[in-house]
């Protein structure tokens, strides 16, 4: 958008909801992807300039005939502006995303919030575990959106949150402080199981990088925007998945369950475990791609040392 354009619609923009419809038009005319918290130009749009004017992401209709300030619409239209011409994920404009309700810090350093496991945690994994996780493991934790999830869940529990990137640690270190999680949610660096000894856990939880190498090319530009560190496992999408599977039962409690998210990548898990007994979840909210599977079940298929 030019800056003329930009300078008309703060003139002759007056309430939230003009900004929204306006905005809403702008997105649907530039084919922008969405797939970071919203599926449809509404949503984004409303999301955006909602944050920008610190109000809560669900509003009374009323609210959406306040009248905004011209200081306002010129910092809501200049994160529309980089939306389009930048591809840039809301989340990363703002540098928030909600996940369990709950708000998160983000930016470029790690993924934007979007997993179904959001589902599960607020069942408290009805039907994976017998007795209240004193113990917990989030691999590949990024901004520790699911261990700091799990925590809030489970107030009795403490949370490894592990991650290769110091990048993302460090954003997980601030929602970790931001949650008032300092004394039950650890950040921890290593490579996958690597670096946490002989330590076990009452429940394992990891949406690790699993995009092959065929969804990586076809991705749209806003996921580019993501850490790729954070996506590509892989020509299969299965590399980190692998090692999380086979090193799974030295790091998992008598009885305790691993649920691990893949994605699309669901099709090669399928294709390289034929015999492997994974109970794959079905999601009341949408998605797919998840599968829980036992200590024991796994012992049996790699063998235990």
């Amino acid at each position: 958008m030019e800056h003329v354009e930009i300078d008309e619609a703060v003139e002759q923009l007056h309430t939230i909801l003009d900004v929204v419809r306006w905005s809403v038009s702008r997105f649907n005319e530039a084919g922008l992807f969405f797939g970071h918290g919203t599926d449809n130009a509404w949503d984004e749009a409303v999301s955006l300039v909602l944050q920008c004017l610190y109000l809560p992401q669900e509003v009374s209709d009323q609210l959406f005939q306040a009248r905004l300030t011209t200081e306002e619409k010129q910092h809501i239209l200049s994160l529309v502006n980089r939306r389009i011409h930048e591809r840039i994920p809301v989340a990363y404009l703002t540098q928030q995303a909600w996940f369990c309700d709950l708000p998160f810090y983000v930016d470029e350093r790690v993924l934007v919030p979007r997993s179904p496991l959001a589902e599960l945690i607020q069942a408290k994994f009805d039907g994976f575990l017998n007795n209240e996780p004193q113990h917990i493991l989030d691999l590949c934790t990024g901004s520790a959106c699911i261990a700091i999830a799990c925590a809030y869940a489970f107030p009795e529990a403490q949370v490894d949150a592990v991650d290769i990137s110091l990048d993302a640690l460090e954003v997980a270190s601030i929602n970790i402080e931001e949650h008032d999680l300092l004394e039950r949610v650890f950040p921890i660096n290593s490579d996958v199981y690597s670096a946490l000894n002989e330590q076990k856990y009452d429940l394992i939880v990891t949406n690790p990088p699993y995009v092959d190498a065929e969804d990586i090319a076809d991705m749209p530009e806003e996921f580019h925007i993501e850490p790729e560190i954070g996506l590509a496992a892989g020509e299969d999408g299965l590399d980190i998945v692998h090692t999380i599977l086979q090193q799974a039962p030295q790091h998992l409690n008598k009885g305790a369950w691993i649920i691990v998210e893949v994605g699309n990548s669901l099709v090669h898990v399928q294709q390289q475990y034929p015999d492997l007994d994974l109970k794959w979840i079905e999601f009341k909210n949408g998605g797919d791609g998840v599968f829980a599977v036992q200590k024991e079940t796994l012992e049996a298929y790699f063998g235990s040392e």
